[in-house]
């Protein structure tokens, strides 16, 4: 008997009716896995013996937090019987997604070759490091490895701190819902071609795409070296953190003309009202002064008048928020971002999609 659930009638979830079998294991994978099942699709785990998923006991409330709204089961795929299982699970998938070094399936017999005589319409989801091939194909890595090939880091870093750490996985994060996209967008396609494909999503060059903005600018100044490419990516005015005079901070991105001449009017900073200030291009040049002037302002004012001045002056302003204090944050309640999960307070789907009826 098939362990897939029945297909659904039309008019239900966006991807209800679509089976997706998951051997991915970690945070991109099940990251992109379970915002299908958000969607309404039938997303079975499959686990490897005897612990199954390493997060499960590394980070068990990361674990719950990326398989929620999952079936799981546990499989060897060393074992031909049950290997013979896995196949025929895939022989009546819609998707089926895999996080092993390149190689690794193919070995086991459940390679996109195998799989796509079996079953044409099969889009076979490769998410890895580097991708299939190149040099790098078989190097392992994490998180800041890939935002390292991508360049990232060294615009992020310093001199004095060349390795930073970043708050959020964000190669991890970004690779995933490039996967996402290009799955349902494989799906898409399969209704017109009636045929599947592989797609190989590197977390590496899915960090790298987000760097083209970047690398345009950098082209269009000649900025050449790393220190004039820093200075453009981290020193820009009117655009930082900065502290009030109660110890809290605020974040303000007055980039626009309007923007600013708004920012400098509503903090009295007159020696910047000038037209020598009056576009960007001419205010960058003084980026040190002008964050330093606003700093300084700022210190003055507690945080909540300051920001309530600013958001009345029309500024791009907003508090700095712990992570603990999302779930209760006025904006994400208006919103029912939040929803109770056996792991806690966690965000949906961030963006709601006719469910039908």
């Amino acid at each position: 008997m098939s362990a897939w659930l029945p297909r659904a009638r039309p008019g239900s979830a966006p991807l209800a009716g679509v089976r997706v079998l998951d051997f991915s294991e970690l945070l991109p994978g099940p990251f992109m896995t379970q915002s299908m099942a958000e969607l309404g699709a039938d997303v079975l785990k499959v686990e490897r013996p005897p612990h199954g998923d390493p997060v499960r006991h590394s980070a068990p409330a990361l674990y719950a937090a990326v398989n929620r709204d999952k079936r799981s089961m546990q499989a060897d795929l060393k074992d031909a019987a049950q290997r013979a299982s896995m196949m025929a699970l895939a022989d009546e998938a819609d998707v089926m997604v895999e996080t092993f070094r390149p190689g690794v399936m193919d070995r086991l017999g459940l390679g996109w070759t195998t799989l796509r005589e079996r079953n044409p319409r099969l889009v076979y989801v490769s998410l890895s490091g580097y991708g299939s091939d190149g040099p790098w194909a078989q190097r392992p890595g994490h998180d800041i490895n890939y935002l390292a090939a991508a360049g990232v880091v060294s615009l992020a870093a310093t001199e004095a701190a060349p390795s930073p750490c970043f708050g959020v996985p964000m190669a991890d994060l970004t690779g995933a819902i490039y996967a996402l996209a290009t799955v349902n967008a494989a799906l898409f396609q399969r209704e017109h071609s009636g045929r599947g494909q592989r797609l190989d999503v590197s977390l590496a060059e899915t960090s790298l795409h987000g760097m083209n903005p970047r690398l345009a600018m950098f082209e269009q100044v000649r900025a050449t070296t790393l220190s004039q490419q820093r200075e453009i990516a981290q020193r820009r005015p009117a655009y930082g953190t900065y502290q009030c005079r109660d110890g809290q901070w605020i974040t303000i991105g007055a980039l626009e003309d309007h923007f600013w001449e708004a920012l400098a009017r509503a903090l009295g900073l007159e020696a910047f009202q000038s037209d020598e200030y009056r576009s960007y291009a001419l205010r960058h040049s003084h980026s040190e002064r002008i964050n330093a002037a606003i700093a300084q302002a700022l210190s003055r004012i507690d945080r909540e008048t300051a920001v309530a001045h600013l958001v009345a002056a029309d500024v791009p302003v907003c508090e700095m928020y712990e992570p603990s204090a999302l779930a209760a944050h006025p904006q994400w309640v208006a919103r029912d971002l939040f929803v109770a999960t056996p792991g806690g307070p966690q965000v949906r789907f961030p963006i709601r999609m006719d469910r039908g009826g």
